[in-house]
C-alpha cells in the first residue's frame, strides 16, 4: 500500500476542486481591456473638475457619486498644461441609479462654469426618474424609452464614437447606432472634446465607478 502525507492528499483533494473550478468558472482573459486608460483613481477627483456646485460630488466606496443640485463633474486630465481630449473613442463605465434618480454622461464637449453643457452630446442615465428618456439614449437625438437597466444595480454603459457614428450599449447589448447626418450646424455635434457627469438635481443619486477610455484611431 502506498502512504500518503496528511498534507500531499490535501494539495491532492486542493488540485482536484482547482480543475473542477476551472472546468466550471474559466479563466476570464481581459483581452477586451487592452489600451484602456482609467479616468478615475477610485479613491479621489484628481482629473476631474466640477462647475457649480461642487458639494454634489463625492468619493464614496470607490465610485463618483452625485447628489445635490445641478453640478457637472468635467474630465479634464492628469496634466493641467494639456487638456484632455478625445475624437474617436470607446468609452465604458458602471453605473448604479438610486430610485428616481437622473444623470448623464457627456461626451465632446467642454468645461464651463455653470448651466447644462452646450457642447457635445448627452448619453442619458435614467431608469425610472420622471423624464421618460432612459438610459442609453442620446437626449434629444435618439430617444430610448424602455430602461434598459434597474435602479440599485450595478449596469455597465459603454460608448463608441468612430467618424460620424455613436453606439451605444447597456450590459453587452447594444441599444442602437446612430450615424450623425452631414450639415449639422451648432455646438451640439460630434467633434472633439472631453466628459463630462452629470448631477441633475437634489432628489437625484448616480453611482460611477471603473471609467475607463480606449482613444481609436
Amino acid at each position: 500500500m502506498m502512504y500518503v502525507s496528511y498534507a500531499n492528499a490535501v494539495r491532492r483533494v486542493a488540485g482536484c476542486l482547482a480543475a473542477v473550478a476551472l472546468a466550471v468558472f474559466p479563466v476570464v482573459t481581459r483581452a477586451d481591456e487592452a489600451g484602456f486608460e482609467s479616468l478615475f483613481d477610485g479613491t479621489t477627483l484628481t482629473g476631474w473638475k466640477a462647475s457649480e456646485n461642487v458639494d454634489s460630488w463625492k468619493v464614496v466606496d470607490g465610485a463618483i457619486v452625485c447628489h445635490g443640485p445641478r453640478s457637472h463633474l468635467f474630465y479634464v486630465g492628469p496634466d493641467a498644461t494639456k487638456p484632455a481630449d478625445f475624437t474617436n473613442f470607446h468609452f465604458k463605465a458602471e453605473v448604479m441609479t438610486r430610485p428616481g434618480a437622473n444623470a448623464g454622461i457627456f461626451f465632446h464637449t467642454a468645461f464651463q462654469d455653470e448651466g447644462w453643457p452646450q457642447v457635445g452630446y448627452e448619453m442619458q442615465v435614467n431608469n425610472s426618474q420622471k423624464d421618460p428618456v432612459r438610459t442609453g439614449s442620446i437626449y434629444n437625438v435618439v430617444k430610448n424609452f424602455m430602461p434598459p437597466a434597474e435602479d440599485d444595480t450595478w449596469f455597465t454603459q459603454e460608448l463608441i464614437v468612430q467618424g460620424k457614428r455613436i453606439t451605444v450599449i447597456v450590459d453587452g447589448k447594444t441599444l442602437f447606432e446612430f450615424v450623425e447626418p452631414e450639415g449639422v450646424t451648432g455646438t451640439r455635434k460630434l467633434s472633439h472634446g472631453t466628459f463630462a457627469l452629470q448631477a441633475h438635481d437634489p432628489g437625484s443619486e448616480v453611482h460611477f465607478r471603473n471609467l475607463r477610455v480606449k482613444r481609436l484611431p
